[in-house]
């Protein structure tokens, strides 16, 4: 029994093996803008909305302005929304808005029933932008300063309705060097990114709400946040009504160009994939367990079974495999190395542990984020509101 599963994990392997080194010769990346079509189209440079939820990032929203005002494309509007900020993020913003009035802060309104606080300051972000195209990004990313106008460039050059990047997670400590590339390791070798261009299939959809542009037009058309006002992964779920409606989208790599730390702590780490993880397959639990197991079939076995003499040779071969894939991604995507290849069981391990964690929390309806209770029940009843 045992074999037939290293085998099934090898073959598994296998492909993502596959998967990783198309992505790592031919992924888009955000960096490198793509040649036009003619030599007309890109002449245009539209007004560029880039639109920012802010709670209590007083820590962070500095450096964001600072990279966003460093932009090499000139024609946009910065639109800040302090969520209910119990420390200074408003006042800085202020400050900056006194001096650059391309910058605005909106102070958001009260949470309605049946939101998630992102949604909503997303929502209220959108209301008050004036650009042709809504770049919304995090508080706490920074910028090289070709972000927006590389966004614009992709979306013109093929036509895009939707742009997403998965930004260059920058990590520090234990926790976050074991976790984070384990995430980005989803996409990277489980997803072509370019059939997210190319694929009418809303299961090969992606995208990272640190990152995430749309034109206004099909903004409007997908319903805005709205449509997925009690979404926790509200950003997957835009990606997917994006190819539902036939609309054009890809998702790139962000890397060298937008940048995140996405948590500083074990709590916050352990919370924020808390917050994140079962909604990666829509809350289906039957999805969701068949992840974990698979999971641990093809990353964590192996380095088990190896030990015993009938397994080894197959269970080396997936420890290989296993290395060689993380290796590339690491390299490509500038993930830490050594965290990212010797402790690789450890770290698929941790975050089985997590998406567990999730699972429950979920089920109990206990999901809290920037001392916010969520509402899980609408997702536990399949209900998708706005549709």
């Amino acid at each position: 029994m045992i074999t037939v599963l290293l085998y099934m994990a090898l073959a598994v392997l296998t492909v993502f093996f596959a998967i990783t080194l198309y992505n790592f010769f031919t992924a888009p990346m955000l960096r490198d803008v793509p040649p036009p079509a003619n030599d007309q189209q890109y002449a245009s440079n539209p007004l560029v909305s880039v639109l920012i939820p802010a709670r209590n990032e007083a820590l962070n929203i500095g450096n964001c302005l600072a990279g966003l005002l460093a932009q090499n494309y000139k024609n946009l509007e910065i639109i800040v929304l302090d969520d209910h900020s119990d420390d200074k993020t408003a006042e800085i913003v202020q400050e900056f808005a006194k001096h650059y009035p391309q910058i605005r802060l909106v102070q958001g309104r009260p949470l309605p029933p049946e939101w998630t606080g992102k949604n909503w300051a997303c929502q209220q972000l959108s209301a008050a932008a004036r650009g042709i195209i809504y770049i919304f990004t995090d508080a706490d990313n920074t910028h090289s300063p070709n972000a927006v106008e590389n966004t614009v460039r992709w979306m013109q050059r093929y036509d895009l309705s939707m742009l997403s990047a998965f930004p260059q997670q920058q990590t520090q400590t234990m926790p976050e060097q074991i976790s984070v590339p384990v995430v980005d390791m989803f996409v990277y070798a489980g997803l072509p990114l370019w059939l997210t261009y190319t694929s009418t299939y809303p299961s090969l959809a992606a995208a990272n709400g640190q990152w995430i542009a749309f034109t206004r037009q099909a903004y409007i058309e997908l319903g805005g946040h709205l449509s997925v006002r009690s979404h926790v992964v509200e950003d997957v779920e835009l990606s997917r009504a994006t190819k539902q409606r036939g609309l054009r989208m890809l998702t790139t790599a962000g890397t060298d160009t937008v940048f995140c730390r996405m948590y500083k702590s074990f709590d916050e780490v352990w919370n924020g994939f808390t917050k994140n993880l079962f909604g990666l397959v829509g809350y289906n639990s039957i999805g969701f367990f068949a992840l974990m197991t698979m999971l641990f079939l093809v990353c964590v076995l192996p380095y088990f079974t190896v030990w015993f003499a009938d397994f080894r040779w197959i269970s080396l071969g997936a420890i290989v495999l296993n290395v060689a894939l993380r290796l590339a991604i690491s390299v490509k995507y500038k993930h830490p190395v050594l965290a990212s290849t010797l402790l690789h069981p450890f770290s698929v391990g941790f975050v089985i542990a997590i998406g567990i964690n999730s699972f429950i929390r979920v089920k109990q309806g206990k999901i809290e984020w920037k001392n916010r209770a969520i509402d899980t029940s609408a997702l536990m009843k399949g209900i998708s509101l706005g549709e």
